[in-house]
């Protein structure tokens, strides 16, 4: 088995690898704490002689669970599998949440899901998972489980950052305040977003600054403000300034994410772009006059050169799927 493999409910029995190990978790950023629970399921693979998966669920649980609740997303699903087959993993089983799932109890899933269909050997669980049923199946189950069951199960320990844990919703936390070093410092590179580059009101381009604008998922609770980014078209990176707000200058309108690609001339209309956050630069501000914003806009520009300048590789670890 070659690639980094997704396997889902639909995936014939034939073409799951028997014996694997998997890493349990929604992964959602797939942080430090995700990272370790990952490590953990790595090594177990090679100690086995077996390959190693993340196992996760989509829908995010939380989405069902609460469709009418704005849930900020770190990572959508098919950027959550492109940092997954960044790490070394041969592949995922994305499970589908949905209400026969969520009324699945802990036993079933462990002995119809895990052991039956997948066959596991081992799993790799962080230590505040939940799962089955009103959340009634726990690390502990796992371990007690195991030796009837023949597998091995390693449950990680929360990972600290100066004595704080690291978890998905600290870092949005982070993000909402601006805070993109700490955000960093818990997801173990850049926090992220894809979009396709859209039509705007093409002011940039009269302002000297032609940006390439994504519409971001509406739930998305990034501050408003100026940024330092980092762009990926494929293989290519680009250094670049963003702005994520309202346009208060202009119209107060709907939030877009207007990027401007530093030395960079050519067409990017329809043009999917990942958008890596490396630096806040300042709030979103309204100004007087035209003037007043480019002499700011020229600041913010030297601010983001300067700020990638210092982070040359910095760029989410991202994998190819299939």
């Amino acid at each position: 088995m070659t690639g980094f493999t997704v396997i889902r409910d639909t995936t014939p029995a034939a073409d799951i690898p028997r014996g694997s190990v998997v890493a349990m978790g929604n992964f959602d950023g797939v942080h430090l704490g995700h990272r370790a629970v990952i490590d953990a399921a790595l090594r177990m693979g090679r100690a086995h002689g077996k390959p190693a998966f993340a196992l996760t669920f989509e829908p995010h649980p939380r989405t069902f669970f609460s469709p009418n609740s704005p849930q900020f997303r770190l990572s959508d699903e098919p950027n959550k599998l492109r940092l997954l087959a960044g790490t070394g993993l041969n592949g995922a089983v994305v499970m589908t949440f949905d209400k026969t799932r969520a009324g699945t109890s802990a036993q079933d899933f462990i002995h119809h899901d895990l052991i039956e269909r997948l066959g596991v050997s081992g799993i790799a669980v962080g230590y505040d998972f939940h799962f089955g049923k009103g959340r009634a199946g726990s690390p502990s189950l796992l371990v007690s489980e195991a030796p009837r069951l023949g597998i091995e199960v390693d449950v990680q320990a929360h990972v600290d950052i100066e004595e704080r844990p690291v978890s998905s919703s600290a870092i949005r936390m982070a993000l909402a305040e601006g805070q993109i070093d700490e955000a960093t410092a818990m997801l173990g590179g850049p926090w992220f977003v894809s979009g396709e580059v859209i039509h705007g009101e093409k002011r940039g381009r009269d302002l000297g600054y032609p940006t390439a604008n994504i519409r971001l998922d509406k739930n998305c609770s990034l501050k408003h403000g100026i940024y330092a980014v980092r762009i990926g078209r494929g293989a290519e990176r680009f250094d670049a300034v963003a702005s994520f707000g309202r346009r208060p200058t202009f119209d107060n309108g709907a939030p877009l994410l207007e990027v401007f690609l530093f030395d960079f001339t050519g067409d990017l209309y329809d043009t999917v772009l990942d958008v890596a956050f490396i630096g806040f630069i300042r709030d979103e501000l309204k100004f007087d006059n035209i003037e007043a914003l480019i002499r700011r806009m020229d600041d913010d520009s030297a601010r983001a050169r300067a700020a990638l300048a210092a982070a040359p590789d910095a760029f989410p670890r991202l994998g190819t799927i299939g």
